[in-house]
């Protein structure tokens, strides 16, 4: 059978900054829900960037911005300093909402094409790692737990860890196993996959560009709080935007007063999002 057609996911988290585990970004939305359900539908804001990359840049900026808390707290009593506590928690929902949102708008034929194909590169997967664990190339514990996993979660799960297994020993298993390593990064891209694909299910029936949206809104406005305390913390050493840059860039203009081609007069730089 032919690979499925991969998902969309061309703006994933940068930086290297992605969730670590399958189930990081699912359970950090569960712990939001009742947030993301409280925002006024007035209050929203429209998503106008990549939100994977606006994800990205949250979540390198995170340990930057948590540096400065016990200054934010110290100084601005009354700043809602949840928004650095919470901030990291806050990206990884709104990936989460995205992801789903992605792959709910997929078919049920792709989603079952999905599942067979994680099982069977988990399957294959095991069956070389068990070998390679008899001969004490690999943790064979490890191996063992991995085996005793069932279910789509498990499934999920299954594939990071025997991704990370892989990677981890590549260098004394390469020439030693049939397995090749395409396979090991593809079961490290499916393992999310397949979690948030059986997400996708579950919410069928929800507007799930909505639920995105909310998402998003409660990132930004965790994520500009923690700006505008650090324009004051920091504003001596004139260095927040290195701590925590903007999601928004500006787009390019000409300086004020230059004249445009038709001889009229310019417009300042105007902020834009960066789609």
């Amino acid at each position: 059978m032919a690979r499925p057609k991969k998902q969309d996911t061309s703006d994933s988290p940068s930086n290297g900054a992605a969730p670590s585990a399958p189930n990081a970004a699912a359970d950090a939305f569960a712990k939001v829900e009742a947030e993301l359900a409280s925002l006024a539908a007035d209050a929203l804001t429209p998503i106008t960037v990549d939100l994977g990359g606006a994800v990205g840049s949250v979540l390198a900026a995170a340990p930057r911005i948590r540096e400065h808390r016990d200054a934010i707290a110290e100084q601005l009593p009354r700043h809602p300093i949840e928004s650095v506590d919470k901030l990291a928690t806050y990206a990884q929902a709104a990936w989460y909402a995205h992801l789903v949102h992605t792959y709910s708008s997929g078919s049920p034929e792709s989603a079952k094409a999905l599942i067979e194909e994680a099982t069977r590169l988990r399957e294959g997967l095991l069956i070389a790692a068990e070998a390679l664990a008899h001969r004490a190339l690999l943790d064979a514990d490890a191996v063992a737990r991995i085996r005793k996993g069932s279910g789509n979660a498990d499934l999920a799960g299954d594939l990071i860890a025997l991704a990370a297994l892989f990677r981890e020993s590549w260098s004394k298993l390469a020439g030693k196993t049939a397995v090749e390593k395409p396979e090991i990064d593809r079961a490290a891209e499916l393992g999310p996959a397949v979690l948030v694909a059986a997400a996708a299910k579950k919410h069928k029936n929800t507007d799930t560009d909505a639920q995105r949206t909310r998402a998003f809104t409660l990132l930004v406005n965790a994520y500009d709080a923690c700006r505008r305390a650090l324009a004051y913390l920091r504003w001596k050493e004139g260095d927040m935007d290195s701590i925590a840059p903007s999601l928004f860039k500006k787009r390019p203009g000409r300086k004020p007063g230059k004249k445009d081609e038709e001889g009229g007069e310019a417009t300042p730089e105007e902020g834009t999002a960066s789609a």
